[in-house]
């Protein structure tokens, strides 16, 4: 399937691009965020729930922490609060936060996971939700949070196809009483929407008079022709990055709005962002990537 790249601009003579295309891209306003981390004290690959683990490669926990820590330090220097769970002996996935809920509205909808191995994780989650005042829905459904559950403005846009499952679309509306615009997944190695889309500027604002969309980036080919079609409908000015940043999992990334911390691998995406008027952060989560997880995957948004 071929991929869309943003075109570069006409530079004047003389000009350079950065200056070019600081003179044409929308200035972006940062947003505050809350977040919830797991700092990864556990975690190896002992098992294969994704094409990304491989149980027979070496793992360096101590590479994990430092990397984790270095993610985390970058969302304190830019401003935002981030929480934290503790993790528990057994359970490696658990600094993957984002499948640990979705939060909106003061309301925390828990995780029910799709293979056992991962199963321990949600009444963690739920009593940690509790603790910290949140009203906690205990799911029927098979989901896993903010992994396939992403907030467009409004909307919320929601996976299914390897892990969170079509039915548990309609108990996210029935709780959240918002629009779900379900998105079906195809590629195994992008199991979580997560993966495949990252929602760059989540507030919906105005421009020339008229409704500007929430800003998102996408992989085209990990989704269906069906879902793929809805994006192209509702996010016409979507970025749409190339395979080889998809499989960086350059798409595993967290905006501010502003700021988009980045995998480094994935530059050409960094480019593209940088075009729009984004800020990319570059943070290497290599060791993390061996269980499947990036930048996004060890962070839960809370919003109250």
């Amino acid at each position: 399937m071929s991929t869309q790249h943003v075109p570069e601009p006409a530079m004047a003579p003389g000009a350079s691009a950065p200056a070019v295309a600081a003179a044409i891209a929308p200035e972006r306003n940062q947003h505050l965020r809350r977040y919830l981390m797991c700092r990864p004290e556990h975690f190896t690959v002992r098992y294969r729930i994704n094409p990304w683990m491989e149980p027979s490669r070496p793992t360096d926990t101590a590479l994990a922490v430092r990397q984790w820590q270095t993610l985390y330090d970058t969302y304190i220097a830019l401003g935002h609060e981030v929480e934290l769970i503790d993790p528990l002996p057994g359970l490696p996935d658990m600094v993957y936060t984002a499948n640990g809920g979705f939060v909106l509205d003061g309301i925390a909808y828990g995780p029910k996971f799709r293979h056992p191995e991962r199963a321990a994780e949600a009444p963690a989650f739920m009593a940690w939700f509790a603790a910290q005042g949140f009203e906690v829905r205990a799911p029927l459904e098979v989901n896993e949070g903010e992994g396939d559950f992403l907030l467009a403005g409004e909307t919320i846009l929601a996976g299914s196809g390897f892990r969170s499952a079509g039915a548990s679309h309609r108990e996210l509306a029935e709780i959240f009483g918002r629009e779900v615009v379900p998105l079906r997944l195809v590629d195994p190695r992008f199991y979580h929407l997560d993966t495949a889309l990252a929602v760059l500027d989540p507030v919906v604002g105005f421009a020339n008079g008229g409704p500007e969309r929430a800003g998102i980036a996408y992989l085209a080919e990990a989704f269906d022709a069906e879902s793929l079609a809805v994006l192209r409908a509702r996010f016409p000015d979507a970025i749409v990055v190339s395979s080889a940043d998809g499989a960086a999992f350059g798409l595993n990334a967290a905006s501010d709005g502003k700021h988009v911390l980045v995998s480094p691998r994935a530059s050409g995406f960094a480019r593209q962002l940088e075009a729009r008027g984004y800020t990319p952060v570059p943070v290497d989560l290599s060791e993390l990537l061996l269980g499947g997880g990036g930048i996004k995957c060890c962070t839960l948004e809370l919003r109250g």
